[in-house]
């Protein structure tokens, strides 16, 4: 890829500003758009830039950071040591100079170092005290993670209670919570076949199933756990190599590829090696991991920035290959979203037969140049979803053209639209059949209805055979009917029937998930639920009453306003009601006249006895507000522990600063 040189400090600040955006995507939306390999080195781009320049370096910037941010929903604790992460390498070169330094910081080449599987999965430190599990945290920002301890124990080949012999009172071992290829491949036909986005890769399915709040959910994506470290392991073991013996003996999961190496020729023949072995194995890698022997000497070594000194990932290149793209096809989504997609020459890439590839959007077309008839580069790596990473512009045709964007919808040949604030196309015809067919395929969804056995092929074929129009058609489905569809016989027409059923009583949220209204997600559900409460209000809400509610900004209010205000829109809910659907209402309650009515919070720092959703509930609850950032409109920041900047800005603007205890007794 063509690096994005750093001029000037406002080049600089843009690329911070694009990589924290791309971080958002990797480890909140656990979803990335570009590869492991891009990222670092526009990050080194980031790095080489700050070296020479100390006095601008900004404080956000990715260089500075460890991990993922905290999650919302979950428990926020402290790490007993911190959880960094490595730097990378992807070259020979790099990999000498790593050991070179090694020599040169310890003084000696009498070094032995402990290579071990990168596995690509998402990090974990579980706490056992008195030899049982007690409390499992995600790395967070290196310092505090996410307390998953509910889902950690879902872990089949992780003990409850370790075995063996001197078992420590307290230990905290690190390890790489995983999701294996086979379960992986499950995981998203189901997805697909849901309508649901499909996982990128095995990671971001991995990390996004552990933060799943339901355990009972996180039970179904069968995750797996390798333990490979040891939180302070000088009070336990006095090398790396020996460590696993160690974990083993406790009757901890590790892994098996372990090799003692000393020199860089060593470490290499250890990585080719296990590349050779990569495709057997049940789960993702994408490199090794080189770490220093002696943890004696992983004190001397000491750390650098946000990574120790005495370990380095050596990452594999993603694997590619070159084909043809015969040419470029629209699909359209269920809010009339067009998006191109290249036909590609079937290709063998990483294990299957590549004939597809997303290209998002035009502008992603325009920024790498791709055009029918192009020779061009895809990629997978560990990633699922193959994607073109270039074009190889020596090989293309002197007549080639660039490629446009059609100005009607291929499937209702109604007008394309480009709304200012968006990147996308749309059709512009809501009764367009390939919108149709993907609402109908969302309904069903478990994001909304949660009707199992309806999948979008069945779907597909409920449509085609003219039985299912709108979602109430739905809930008029008789066998009949259900005979008539390709493998449909009794057994499955009397589990889709009862599933029908069964989904009559979703919850209000996802209810409003269901109606598809455009912009609305699950967190703007959410919040529409708990100030409506039933469909009946939410029909008649007003567009003060949408803005007041903290969140809901000019545009959501609009595409809210909008749908009630369609007779077609509102003809549909009462036919979904008359056909027996029952939406339930939030289990909160409504408390009137409290003394947090119409008052602004901010919420900062970690609380004792609330996530801070939970807190968010209760101020909501009793007629306050929450937001993200403080202002002259606050009223109360409440601080838990480590509060943060939002302590301080507080302080400043003389806002009242409420302790946990205080908000507890005005509760």
């Amino acid at each position: 890829m063509a690096l994005k040189k750093i001029l000037n400090q406002e080049d600089y600040i843009n690329l911070v500003n694009e990589l924290i955006e791309h971080d958002k995507h990797y480890y909140e939306k656990c979803s990335p758009i570009i590869s492991d390999l891009e990222y670092d080195l526009l990050l080194k781009e980031i790095q080489a830039w700050e070296r020479s320049h100390p006095e601008l370096i900004l404080p956000e910037s990715p260089s500075m950071r460890i991990g993922e941010s905290l999650t919302e929903g979950f428990k926020h604790e402290q790490h007993i040591a911190p959880m960094l992460s490595l730097a990378n390498t992807y070259s020979r070169e790099e990999l000498t100079e790593f050991v070179n330094r090694i020599y040169k910081l310890l003084n000696t080449k009498d070094i032995r170092f402990c290579t071990e599987l990168k596995i690509d999965g998402t990090a974990i430190s579980i706490r056992y005290e008195k030899g049982m599990l007690t409390r499992a945290l995600t790395r967070g920002d290196g310092k505090a993670g996410d307390d998953v301890t509910a889902n950690i124990k879902t872990l089949k080949t992780l003990p409850l209670k370790l075995s063996g012999n001197n078992i420590p009172d307290l230990i905290e071992v690190r390890g790489e919570v995983f999701m294996h290829k086979k379960i992986f491949w499950e995981l998203n036909e189901e997805r697909e076949e849901e309508g649901l986005e499909v996982f990128a890769n095995p990671r971001n399915a991995a990390a996004g199933s552990l933060k799943l709040l339901d355990p009972k959910e996180v039970i179904k994506r069968k995750l797996d756990v390798i333990c490979y470290g040891i939180a302070n392991a000088e009070n336990f073991v006095s090398s790396q190599y020996q460590m696993h013996a160690f974990l083993k003996n406790l009757g901890l999961p590790i892994s098996k590829e372990i090799k003692l190496c000393t020199s860089p020729d060593d470490i290499l023949n250890f990585a080719n090696d296990i590349h050779e072995k990569r495709k057997n194995i049940s789960f993702e890698i994408d490199g090794i991991v080189v770490k220093v022997d002696d943890i004696a000497n992983h004190k001397k070594l000491g750390f650098t920035g946000k990574s120790p000194r005495y370990a380095v990932a050596y990452k594999f290149a993603p694997e590619q290959a070159e084909t043809r793209i015969k040419d470029i096809t629209i699909q359209v989504g269920r809010t009339g979203v067009l998006t191109p997609v290249a036909e590609l020459e079937p290709v063998f890439l990483a294990g299957s037969t590549i004939s597809r590839a997303t290209l998002h959007n035009i502008e992603e077309i325009q920024r790498k140049d791709i055009r029918i008839d192009d020779m061009v580069i895809i990629e997978k790596g560990g990633d699922v979803i193959p994607k073109v990473v270039g074009v190889d512009f020596s090989k293309r045709k002197k007549d080639s053209i660039p490629y446009e964007m059609p100005n009607k919808c291929p499937i209702c040949f109604s007008d394309v639209i480009h709304n200012k604030d968006e990147v996308a196309l749309r059709c512009s015809n809501p009764k367009c059949k390939g919108q149709v067919l993907r609402r109908l395929i969302y309904f069903a969804s478990k994001h909304a209805m949660d009707i199992e056995h309806l999948g979008s092929k069945v779907m597909e074929a409920l449509v085609e055979k003219g039985f299912v129009k709108k979602p109430s058609d739905i809930y008029k489905l008789t066998e009949v009917e259900l005979s008539q569809i390709d493998g449909f016989k009794e057994k499955s027409i009397r589990n889709l029937l009862n599933s029908i059923d069964e989904s009559k009583k979703p919850s209000f949220n996802k209810f409003i998930m269901a109606l598809g209204i455009k912009y609305v997600g699950a967190e703007t559900a959410d919040l529409l639920a708990n100030f409506s409460r039933n469909i009946q209000t939410l029909k008649n809400i007003t567009r003060e009453e949408l803005l007041d509610i903290e969140g809901i900004g000019d545009i959501v209010a609009d595409a809210v306003l909008e749908y009630f205000q369609d007779n077609e829109n509102l003809d549909e809910i009462d036919s979904l009601l008359s056909n027996g659907v029952m939406p339930q209402e939030p289990k909160g309650i409504k408390i009137v006249d409290h003394q947090f009515k119409n008052k602004n919070f901010v919420l900062t720092g970690t609380l004792k006895g609330y996530t801070r959703d939970e807190a968010a509930q209760l101020i909501k609850e009793r007629g306050g507000k929450t937001s993200g950032s403080i202002s002259k409109n606050t009223d109360f920041v409440l601080a838990g522990e480590e509060p943060g900047s939002k302590y301080d800005k507080a302080k400043k603007l003389n806002v009242k600063i409420l302790t946990e205890e205080e908000f507890v007794s005005m509760l």
